[in-house]
């Protein structure tokens, strides 16, 4: 009898830990991706790709974060508090070199792919005098949020347009929403934003009565920036009528954004990720549509200078991309 009772223990035990063992198996992988303010687009699109991985990828719960933008998105994943990142190449480049705002606690960082091409708006209105760069000395000008990509890059345009960001102008430190906002109250008189087209704040801007949209062309500033920065800048256009009021070609400034992860990212993983995510863009872009950017063409060294992930390159050369 007592050996009956001790076999039968035995088997409570062993299903016990089984079914323990299963429903750990079963519990899903968080998957945070640090995106950006709600006014621009990496947070939209962010949102599109949670969804799609978290739809697609068994095993997958993901999740968009609202952050400062691409400083804060890479502090995140180098303290493991975001799995993913968006974020702007110049930004990268300056965490994976531990320089600038990263200083001294460089952030191993690889590419998991070329998202979309990210464009430097310098936005005002009429009535400011603001016509071109040089009209912003003695202005107050927001230069972007703190923690954003935005403020490295308005920096650097600064810089190469010959103005001093401390002494030349009263700066604010805004995100894109609240940049717009401030601009319509009469509060600052011009703003820097960064971000794909189209930018839902600037929309907002250019579709308020009584406003009329100024955006000033600064691509002169290219050659200065790569001089002294790397090549990682190239000239743009934001085409006319891509914002209401807006009725010419603006030259601007451009850098890429990629998606990002820690190298030490299990290689499968990546390779999942990037695979639901490239073969699941036309459902990202439902959610913006500059996800439709996301191409094989641009999948290659030259358009990131952080190292790729050994999972996305193996996804990218399988499917073809000329790395």
């Amino acid at each position: 009898m007592l050996t009956r009772t001790r076999i039968a223990l035995g088997a409570l035990v062993i299903g016990a830990a089984a079914f323990g063992s299963a429903a750990l198996a079963q519990q899903p992988v968080n998957i945070a991706i640090a995106t950006g303010g709600t006014g621009g687009v990496y947070y939209p699109m962010g949102g599109g790709m949670a969804n799609v991985l978290s739809k697609h990828l068994p095993g997958i719960q993901a999740t968009a974060r609202v952050t400062g933008g691409s400083v804060d998105n890479l502090k995140l994943v180098g303290t493991g508090q975001s799995e993913v990142a968006f974020t702007m190449v110049d930004a990268a480049r300056d965490a994976l070199k531990g320089e600038d705002k990263f200083k001294g606690k460089p952030v191993e960082l690889r590419t998991l792919m070329v998202l979309y091409p990210n464009r430097m708006h310098v936005v005002s209105v009429e009535g400011k005098g603001i016509d071109k760069m040089s009209d912003l000395k003695g202005k107050r000008v927001s230069t972007g949020s703190p923690g954003s990509a935005t403020e490295v890059m308005a920096f650097r345009v600064i810089e190469a347009a010959g103005l001093d960001r401390d002494k030349d102008m009263k700066r604010e430190r805004l995100g894109v929403a609240e940049s717009t906002n401030a601009l319509k109250d009469g509060k600052i008189d011009a703003y820097f934003w960064v971000g794909g087209l189209p930018t839902a704040a600037v929309t907002d801007l250019g579709a308020t009565p009584g406003v009329k949209l100024k955006l000033v062309d600064h691509s002169d500033v290219v050659e200065k920036m790569n001089a002294k920065y790397g090549g990682i800048y190239s000239e743009g256009v934001i085409p006319a009528k891509t914002y209401p009021g807006q009725d010419k070609d603006n030259k601007i400034s451009v850098v890429q954004n990629i998606l990002v992860a820690d190298a030490k990212m299990p290689e499968k993983q990546a390779y999942d990720i990037v695979k639901t995510l490239f073969e699941k863009r036309d459902e990202v872009a439902l959610a913006h549509g500059e996800a439709k950017a996301i191409v094989l063409d641009t999948q290659n060294k030259k358009n990131t200078t952080i190292p790729w992930h050994p999972g996305a390159e193996k996804y990218f050369k399988e499917a073809g991309a000329k790395m």
